[in-house]
């Protein structure tokens, strides 16, 4: 087995065949039993293996816990955030700084099943594949609610990404080095992961599962969680918004084109009774789609002001990696992107 904790002044070791990456933020509850399951199903593959468990800026016993474990599991390697920058920053340090062959991103909850792991790995090397994703195929431990937004959320990405992005396909998959390669040289300042893979174009295949219920502590998605993440999808990744900022304003043109004429005929009629209720409406039309439009253009606009800042995603405090020997494979202790 690949071992993350080669002792001072001996050989580096070589990089494992499978990465697998655990964003992590205040799981003290769901940690250990996510370990647990996790690991016998690693070494039971008999491959060299590293588990990369990013600590995003935990306040809880999260850190506390991970350090424990990895005296008695040295493939695990803990990366830890300086501050909380958010479940995309995490996946992205950690399939940056993965070393494996093929990296596979996981959560701490266990909703995604870590039994398809040697599935996508053997599907991967099977068939040659760059991505195997993990498609649920039963979200009925979902609400009603979360059922309904996220069958929303995937119609609409598909229609901005095309089929070739699965349904129901979440952060739950297998990446091989070339695909990660090519992740890594986007110039994405915030990048969304579910459309950026399929966007590759890469050869996919897919592992359905079943959605589980949280293993223990609370969601960190909440419902502002979920709508940022639809928001940052579009806007990240079209400029369609713009597209229907354009669309308003020619239907409120042609609305109010109308309006004025139905307006000249009946006043030359005669038919004309003062009052306030239709250009209360009307105004009240004009100023929406005015607000409408000037949002959009303002939510583009602040995401190139960010982008000309150049601030990085997030800041590496700590990384267990850097205790190996060997410098050269190993990346530095602050990390832009």
């Amino acid at each position: 087995m690949y071992n993350a904790a080669a002792p001072a002044g001996g050989t580096a070791a070589p990089a494992p065949l499978l990465s697998v990456v655990i964003p992590i933020y205040n799981e003290q509850e769901a940690l250990p039993l996510t370990v647990e399951r996790l690991r016998p199903i690693l070494d039971a593959l008999d491959v060299s293996y590293e588990v990369v468990g990013i600590d995003d800026g935990s306040t809880d016993a999260t850190p506390a816990i991970m350090h424990k474990i990895r005296q008695d599991w040295p493939q695990l390697r803990i990366v830890r955030f300086a501050r909380n920058s958010g479940h995309q920053a995490a996946l992205t340090a950690g399939i940056h700084r993965a070393f494996g062959q093929y990296v596979v991103s996981i959560d701490a909850d266990l909703q995604d099943p870590p039994e398809k792991i040697p599935e996508m790995l053997a599907l991967a090397r099977e068939q040659n594949l760059d991505i195997v994703y993990g498609v649920r195929g039963d979200r009925n431990t979902d609400t009603f609610f979360k059922r309904r937004t996220a069958g929303g959320y995937y119609w609409l990405m598909r229609k901005l990404v095309g089929k070739k992005m699965p349904a129901h396909a979440g952060d739950f998959r297998l990446l091989s080095r070339a695909a990660v390669n090519a992740l890594k040289s986007l110039p994405e300042h915030q990048p969304v992961y579910r459309l950026l893979v399929p966007w590759l174009g890469f050869s996919s295949g897919e592992v359905v599962y079943d959605r589980e219920e949280r293993v223990a502590g609370s969601t960190k998605y909440p419902l502002s969680k979920m709508i940022r993440l639809a928001l940052d999808s579009i806007t990240n990744f079209s400029a369609s918004p713009l597209r229907l900022a354009t669309w308003l304003g020619a239907v409120s043109f042609v609305i109010c084109f109308g309006l004025a004429v139905y307006t000249a005929i009946e006043y030359a009629a005669g038919a004309t009774v003062p009052g306030w209720s239709s250009l209360f409406i009307g105004m009240l039309f004009i100023g929406g789609v005015q607000l409408i439009c000037m949002g959009l253009l303002g939510e583009y606009v602040g995401r190139i002001y960010s982008a000309a800042q150049a601030r990085p995603a997030y800041f590496v405090g700590y990384d267990s990696a850097d205790e190996l020997p060997s410098a050269a494979t190993v990346p530095a202790a602050h990390s832009a992107r």
